[in-house]
């Protein structure tokens, strides 16, 4: 086998599917439809698959309230199906919660250790809309900033990036660090979307000003959008940065089928995405770069455009299907572009 098959772990658990409402968009047929492509296409050979074990609490309270995960676990064993009209919950939902945290620190633990590699976690529910005390946007525990104050705290490190592609603004994550200059944040969503927050001139505050980028983008925005604020923002940030660690908010619900949003990347503008992150990662963190599911609600485009992911990361050549036609940008996304480089011009040299 070679390097590139034996250094890309999944990290997933059955127990990931006990989480689900069968009426709601974040279901365990998101799951169930990954796993089935990956089979189908014969990926699953390719991939370590490991098993997580639960977050402990303390690693929670690294990012959330103690009193708040409390609340969580009481809400679950009071039968309560509901923390807000998006949020639901289920008896087991508190311990499927805690092993969705333990899956990304599965995959921390992984890429951190003497083989330097790539980890995805496949794991549910997702995280980067809650907040230090609250449930919101169909997430209880943030699990890639939890992941993020492990690195920190158990690795030393001192220059970790987050990028946030789902198509929803992480306002949790920005939130846990938007004061920490050793955290870059990077989100790329769309603008007007739930939650409302990501505004390209919040760019963090006391000593991590500078180090939260956002692009609000505009809906309809494909392939070629994406690869034009990629290649100009992000990518450069990113180098200047210099990150020891990549963490990824792999969110699909970019997609262009997908209910829940109005974009158009397709399965091989998820590839492009990767693929230039996978080589920021190579040039900066030793090939390091840990990736958490977050939304995705189109079945068989998000189990697609996952292993057009995993292709990306592995070099594999498996052949990409589904590209948008190699249009010019939007006049409207070239003079969002302007107006973000404007405010970071003032952190980066871009």
């Amino acid at each position: 086998m070679s390097k590139n098959l034996e250094s890309i772990s999944l990290i997933y658990d059955k127990d990931y599917l006990i989480h689900t409402q069968s009426s709601h968009p974040e279901r365990k047929e998101r799951l169930e439809y990954i796993i089935a492509g990956l089979e189908k296409e014969e990926v699953m050979n390719r991939l370590e698959l490991i098993s997580p074990q639960p977050a402990e609490t303390k690693d929670i309270e690294l990012i959330h309230d103690p009193g708040y995960i409390r609340s969580i676990e009481e809400a679950c064993n009071s039968g309560k199906r509901f923390l807000d009209m998006d949020t639901y919950i289920v008896p087991e939902s508190y311990r499927v919660a805690l092993l969705s945290a333990g899956g990304v620190l599965a995959g921390l633990h992984k890429v951190m250790g003497s083989n330097p590699g790539k980890a995805f976690a496949l794991n549910r529910p997702p995280g980067h809309h809650a907040e230090r005390n609250r449930a919101m946007g169909f997430c209880l525990f943030n699990n890639i900033a939890v992941a993020a104050a492990r690195a920190k705290r158990d690795y030393n490190l001192k220059r970790i990036a987050i990028v946030d592609w789902d198509v929803h603004h992480g306002n949790g994550t920005q939130h846990s660090f938007e004061d920490d200059r050793e955290v870059l944040f990077i989100s790329t969503h769309q603008s007007p979307a739930y939650p409302g927050t990501g505004h390209y001139r919040e760019v963090g505050r006391g000593s991590g000003e500078g180090f939260t980028v956002n692009i609000p983008m505009p809906p309809g925005c494909g392939d070629v959008e994406y690869a034009m604020i990629y290649d100009q923002v992000v990518i450069p940030i990113i180098d200047q940065f210099k990150p020891e660690l990549l963490l990824i908010s792999a969110g699909f619900d970019a997609y262009r089928m997908d209910h829940l949003a109005g974009m158009s990347l397709t399965q091989g503008g998820f590839y492009y995405i990767a693929e230039i992150l996978n080589a920021a990662a190579e040039r900066w963190s030793e090939g390091r770069m840990l990736l958490c599911l977050e939304g995705g609600y189109h079945l068989q485009g998000q189990a697609g455009a996952v292993i057009q992911v995993l292709n990306a990361l592995g070099q594999w050549g498996l052949p990409i299907t589904e590209r948008s036609p190699d249009l010019e940008p939007g006049k409207h996304v070239q003079n969002l572009l302007q107006e973000v480089l404007q405010v970071q011009r003032k952190y980066w040299n871009i």
